[in-house]
């Protein structure tokens, strides 16, 4: 997560536009970008955000 914004409103917005625009699944991308689904779940559930594979994004 070395690129990615540290803030978890600023990193909500990115992941949701990566994977809006780019990404089918957080898998996807966690494996394209080299992060840890873990880490990027576990900070954005500190802003009450949660993934749905449903709609692909952090709601």
């Amino acid at each position: 997560m070395n690129n990615m914004p540290k803030d978890p409103v600023m990193l909500l917005s990115y992941i949701n536009t990566q994977l809006r625009d780019f990404y089918p699944s957080l898998d996807e991308f966690c494996k394209s970008a080299g992060a840890s689904r873990e880490k990027i779940e576990e900070t954005l559930l500190s802003i009450d955000y949660s993934y749905d594979p449903e709609k692909n994004q952090f709601t």
